[in-house]
């Protein structure tokens, strides 16, 4: 179903959301742009280029019959293209690994490297990163974009002035943020202490990704501490050794043990090392929730990117990307101590009513700098709540939600709409409506009503 990726988007009703196809598809797939926005995939009309520059403009191909959308490629399959980065695999070659030969050598020897010449090492390998075309950076929401714009193209064909959804998070929230911590190393683990403390003055619940061998010893009475604490546990590769990706066979014989680590750890989410991934082999994963894969990953070690700042779902895993950069990035290959970054990319981010996704490491909280720098951004998203701006959540806790939303239904009810399925009773009616050539949300006021009422 084309318009699957818009009404799973906003959980809208169907009879809002009327699209077809305008011709055939083209066999082959490239890029093109819609509405400005860089599109990877098949297309009916113009021609795809083998890079994001110099893209045809599939905008003016949109037409309307009979108060149905015909649009010029298939939005679902776009969508997920660039959701699961399909755009950055070679397509005769999808199945190879999305590593190169250099990274076998280099963490076997990583433990001999001194620190200085790694970080040397990592910035001579990301040199060249301002020049990547696409996903944007600092944020790239190319995905919200092309969905608003076709809510918007659909609205206007039917001559509507608005369409129901259901609100993004709960309590009519206007964004999402969530805090999580990678250990690497023994060092790491045993800053975890003092790291629970600062996130709780703040009043923020965080996970601790841990990785299962070979790092560190993981001991029941150290997961116990977490847990009791009110934090969450999830697993980090399983030996952050570069090679979980290697190949498909290497990666379904990590997996098994993967899995069973989450079960003795009771672990519902994973992320792997260094953000390598490959999204179309994630249903051998047996978690409720992935956290692996960047918005844009231009100062990862595998680029990339999957171009949205909202969670999604790789078949019945939700992705929770990651929106922001690494504090190791930020600090040890950008030099950046300032929180600007951060700063610039949580604002843009709310502009888009999305997911702040924060990865701090307590390896990495080693000096002044470094703890100065994490202490301002715990005091920025404590002003947010106590704004009313972000709901502070554990990552299993959106994960849930976004289940939960998942599920629910719009149901019409007199003039008004309610909204059905478990978990209702955090959910809000909003509406997109139309604004000239914009297309802005209007959240209806909560109401002191019984479960399930209408919302006129």
């Amino acid at each position: 179903m084309i318009a699957r990726a818009l009404t799973d988007y906003y959980r809208c009703p169907e009879e809002f959301v009327k699209i077809s196809l305008a011709a055939e598809l083209s066999r082959g797939a490239g890029y093109f742009a819609f509405g400005g926005n860089v599109c990877w995939g098949q297309s009916a009309y113009g021609y795809r280029a083998p890079s994001p520059i110099g893209l045809y403009e599939t905008l003016a191909d949109v037409s309307v019959t009979s108060g149905c959308l015909r649009v010029p490629f298939d939005p679902t399959q776009v969508i997920d293209n660039l959701r699961l980065e399909r755009y950055a695999v070679e397509r005769d070659d999808a199945a190879q690994p999305r590593q190169t030969a250099w990274q076998a050598p280099y963490y076997a020897l990583r433990p001999l490297i001194p620190t200085a010449l790694r970080r040397t090492l990592q910035r001579l390998y990301m040199r060249g990163w301002k020049r990547v075309a696409f996903p944007r950076w600092p944020i790239d929401d190319t995905v919200d974009g092309i969905v608003e714009r076709l809510l918007l193209l659909c609205l206007r064909s039917q001559g509507v002035e608005r369409v129901p959804f259901i609100w993004f998070w709960p309590d009519g929230a206007p964004s999402c943020a969530i805090v999580t911590h990678d250990i690497e190393t023994s060092e790491g683990l045993d800053r975890c202490d003092w790291l629970m403390d600062m996130d709780e003055k703040a009043g923020i619940r965080s996970s601790f990704q841990v990785v299962p061998e070979d790092r560190y010893s993981v001991s029941a009475a150290f997961l116990d501490a977490i847990r009791t604490r009110g934090f969450e546990i999830n697993v980090h590769d399983l030996n952050h050794d570069g090679r979980l990706f290697s190949s498909h066979e290497e990666f379904l014989r990590r997996v098994k043990k993967i899995n069973g680590y989450a079960r003795a750890f009771g672990a519902r989410g994973f992320r792997s090392g260094s953000l390598y991934r490959h999204a179309d082999w994630y249903d051998a994963l047996e978690v409720a929730y992935d956290m692996s894969i960047p918005n844009a990953g231009h100062l990862e070690i595998q680029r990339g990117g999957c171009c949205t700042v909202m969670p999604y779902f790789i078949g019945n895993v939700v992705e929770l990307p990651l929106t922001t950069t690494q504090d190791y990035t930020l600090f040890h290959i950008l030099n950046d101590f300032s929180n600007d970054v951060w700063k610039n990319q949580i604002e843009s981010i709310m502009s888009r009513h999305g997911l702040v996704s924060l990865i701090v490491h307590p390896d990495y909280q080693t000096d002044d700098r470094a703890r100065r720098a994490y202490a301002a951004l715990l005091d920025q998203l404590a002003r947010l709540r106590e704004a009313g701006r972000c709901w502070l959540a554990l990552p299993g806790d959106v994960e849930r939600w976004w289940r939960a939303r998942s599920r629910m239904q719009l149901v019409r009810e007199g003039d008004g709409w309610r909204i059905s399925g478990r978990g209702a009773e955090r959910a809000r009616v909003a509406y997109a409506e139309l604004d000239g050539d914009e297309l802005v949300y209007r959240l209806e006021p909560a109401a002191p009503q019984r479960e399930g009422a209408a919302v006129p």
